[in-house]
């Protein structure tokens, strides 16, 4: 029995309280070394593009992920991604990291909030115990799941002999037969297809590619399924079924052996069944022409079969259940009281309460999860987290505040602060004063972007970055001042009885030649009111929070298109064939096809990328290197960053007006620092965005609408990108910001509120007007926070 009342000596186990990286190189990281606190809240702060998620996802969160994978065994390694350790020279006490990122959600039609969260899972247990009429197990409510059956004869082995038996089995799903479970059918037009007065030796096809005399369209011609000569509405039924749904059956057309098959199939198989955002303009333009989604009539776009929403729970079936907004569910199942369920009622009681909690309790669980915003995506991410159990784990937040009004941000940090004090390691990279304010510790990264930053500019308290004098600590307590004249419209976007998802009959002018800000709490209906009501099309340039589509093969110059006139300049003043200067075409290094590094596959373990030893890394064959322009050659000129090729083209020999327009675009959104040809795949979610912003800026278009523009920049960029936005109106356009940041709100001609809550508690207009009238009534959740965040 212990006797001695002092206390032990620490033991050995307590001592690791720290995260160690010495000597991190990874991409613009320039041997950082950096101790971390555990069980604190630590804010990685920094202008865009200074080093935080190459120093916390790219080096802490990356290896901890590592080297739990090489805890499987090979075989269950070799079916996970193999990660390749991050260039650092020592990780010391590291924990299990669980990344909470901005990743958008997968945009497959089957995946929805409730699928991705397991509220659907409960919520089929749950129906299968208690709806009435009973239908089947769970999978009878699963939208994912097709009703199937069949019989027939098996082959058994019994006591040495063969033996026959008839089987039968059958599997009741809850898929709707008619749309499989997508909630939409796509409806063909016709009569963008082909103009049914000509005949198709007339020309009577109007479809891209389909030209007479060209193969595709001999196929219909030269079939002898019926008359060329004839006009198609004067085709009898069978012919017209030949020519649009004919299964396919090979023939010879012009002495070549072909596959004949309908028109529609042909379509379906050869255009349709490809992703849209990878077909060439003229392509996709014919697809929206021709192809309309319209809601299943047999569903009424709820997915589900008639038998699945024919059993209910007192009045209520699973297809009423997921269109509810999720904090009235959450009503509903906690007026639920069935013993014999208990357990499952807790479970799915805890998981929509979350939603309500994390302030998502606006959605339903219906809502397709590539709808989401990357904001909402981060948030549906944390709900897993927030009933969590374990201690001692690193989570890591991406800018957990994107999407998020000022008046949830305060949500928010709660909580991330529980999330620590249950004993875990909360690493946050984030821009809003708001949240840098709640940090245990800061980590401010510069002090430039790209090569000018990847060091570690000042670590400690936040009073202490403020008297630091970093970027960010000069412009942490920035506030902005209010306009003191506002610019007067130039007429105005009338919207009329908007009705899109939660708009409740919304009429509003929205003024034109001005800028003009459109706010309210996350779930209100701003992105319903703008993008579901001004009209798409001429006139109109939309940026929204897409994600750059891009491989390690991209890069900023093909992306904006300012490598087309930089070839033809180097073919010009070489007179060869501008092919030569594209790293994916004849300009390639034969050893590495143009990739620059040779990628080694290792199965189960990490592969190895090493530089081409004959390129050198620079993608081109050494003979297109003795090519110069200006004294420069094209490896060269992509290796510069955007603010030393503007002076390149500017002047001198390589003068080039044309690619010197799209670097002063760049320049405007503050991509200075970035190379031309650094991969689009390095680039942070901040720079993507901005790269988007700098191609859509050439656009002709009258009104730009752009989506949170501020998403991922820091303080002292937010500055920069409202210069840019006041000379867009001042060249004469309208500029319709959806916003949440209070400098932008400020700097607005006109702002229009929606509110006053999410979901079905918002959808109205509940102030529209200017900056100051706004400040002045106070009426508005966002009237409250811009009026406290003003300089008076």
């Amino acid at each position: 029995m212990r006797t001695e009342t002092q206390s032990p000596a620490l033991n050995a186990a307590d001592s690791h309280d720290l995260i160690r990286v010495l000597g991190a190189r990874v991409n613009n990281l320039k041997d950082v070394s950096i101790e971390l606190p555990k069980r604190r809240l630590t804010v990685f702060t920094g202008i865009s593009g200074s080093g935080k998620s190459s120093l916390v996802f790219g080096t802490i969160a990356a290896e901890s992920q590592r080297l739990i994978n090489e805890t499987y065994s090979a075989f269950v390694q070799g079916f996970m991604p193999a990660l390749a350790r991050p260039d650092v020279d020592v990780l010391d006490g590291l924990t299990t990291a669980i990344i909470v990122d901005q990743q958008r959600m997968g945009a497959d039609p089957r995946s929805t909030v409730g699928t991705a969260t397991d509220a659907n899972a409960m919520l089929r247990i749950l129906f299968s115990r208690l709806g009435q009429p009973y239908i089947g197990s769970a999978k009878a409510f699963s939208f994912n799941v097709a009703s199937i059956s069949g019989a027939g004869a098996v082959t058994l082995e019994r006591g040495g002999q063969t033996v026959k038996e008839r089987r039968s089995f059958s599997v009741t799903g809850g898929m709707c037969p008619r749309c499989e479970g997508r909630g939409t059918v796509s409806d063909i037009d016709l009569t963008e297809l082909y103009d049914d007065s000509k005949s198709l030796n007339g020309g009577a096809l109007t479809i891209p590619g389909y030209t007479p005399g060209g193969w595709g369209y001999r196929l219909y011609s030269e079939s002898g399924f019926y008359d060329p000569d004839k006009p198609i509405r004067k085709f009898t039924k069978k012919e017209l079924h030949d020519f649009l749904h004919h299964e396919p059956v090979r023939m010879k057309i012009g002495g070549i052996n072909q596959t004949y098959e309908g028109l529609i199939l042909r379509l379906q198989r050869s255009i349709l069944s490809k992703d849209k955002e990878g077909m060439q303009p003229h392509i996709r333009a014919f697809v929206d022409r021709a192809v309309t989604f319209t809601t299943c009539p047999e569903c009424g776009g709820t997915r589900l079969s008639a038998g699945a929403r024919s059993s209910k729970i007192k009045g209520v079936s699973i297809a009423d259940a997921c269109a509810m907004q999720i904090s009235d569910l959450a009503e509903w199942v906690a007026g639920l009281d069935e013993p014999s369920v208990a357990p499952l009622l807790g479970s799915l009681r805890a998981t929509l309460d979350s939603f309500t909690e994390i302030g998502l309790g606006y959605l339903s669980l219906e809502r397709p999860a590539g709808t989401l915003s990357g904001g909402e995506a981060q948030r549906v991410k944390m709900i897993r987290q927030l009933g969590s159990s374990l201690t001692d784990v690193t989570y890591v937040f991406d800018e957990p505040t994107v999407g998020l009004h000022p008046h949830d941000i305060q949500r928010m940090n709660d909580l991330l602060l529980r999330l620590r004090d249950k004993g875990n390691t909360v690493l946050v990279v984030e821009h809003k004063p708001e949240m840098i304010a709640i940090g245990d510790h800061v980590v401010d990264l510069g002090p430039g972007a790209g090569t000018a930053g990847g060091t570690v500019c000042f670590e400690g308290t936040v009073e202490g970055l403020q008297a630091s004098g970093t970027v960010t600590g000069r412009h942490l307590d920035d506030r902005a001042c209010l306009k003191q004249e506002v610019r007067k419209p130039k007429g105005a976007l009338e919207i009329r009885h908007a009705t899109t998802h939660n708009l409740q009959d919304v009429s509003v002018d929205v003024p034109l030649g001005v800028l003009c800000v459109v706010t309210g709490v996350a779930g209100s209906g701003k992105s319903s009111l703008i993008h579901g009501s001004v009209p798409k099309g001429a006139g109109v340039v939309s940026v929204d929070q897409g994600a750059i589509r891009g491989s390690r093969r991209s890069n900023p110059a093909t992306y904006t298109g300012l490598l087309d006139p930089v070839r033809s300049a180097f073919a010009k003043a070489n007179g060869v064939k501008p092919a030569l200067f594209s790293a994916n075409s004849e300009g390639a290094c034969p050893n590495c096809n143009g990739a620059g590094v040779i990628y080694t596959d290792l199965a189960m373990m990490a592969g190895v990328a090493t530089t081409c030893e004959e390129c050198e890394g620079k993608r081109y064959q050494a003979a297109v290197l003795d090519y110069k322009l200006g004294g420069r050659d094209i490896s060269e000129v992509l290796a510069m960053p955007v603010e030393e090729a503007r002076e390149f083209f500017g002047t001198g020999a390589a003068k080039l007006p044309a690619a010197r327009a799209i670097l002063d675009r760049l320049a405007d959104v503050g991509l200075g620092y970035v190379s031309l040809g650094q991969p689009l795949t390095t680039l942070s979610g901040g720079e993507q965005q901005r790269l988007k912003l700098a191609t859509h800026m050439a656009d002709k278009g009258g009104i730009y609408v752009l989506d949170e523009p501020t998403a991922g920049l820091h303080l002292a960029d937010v500055e920069q990108l409202l210069g840019l936005l006041d000379r867009l109106v001042d060249s004469g356009k309208s500029v319709i910001v959806i916003e949440h940041h209070q400098a932008v709100m400020a700097h607005a001609d006109w702002i229009i509120d929606l509110g006053p809550g999410a979901g079905h508690d918002g959808g109205r207009i509940v102030f529209e007007g200017t900056p100051a009238d706004l400040v002045a009534a106070r009426s508005t959740l966002t009237g409250e926070h811009l009026a406290a965040y003003v300089r008076t």
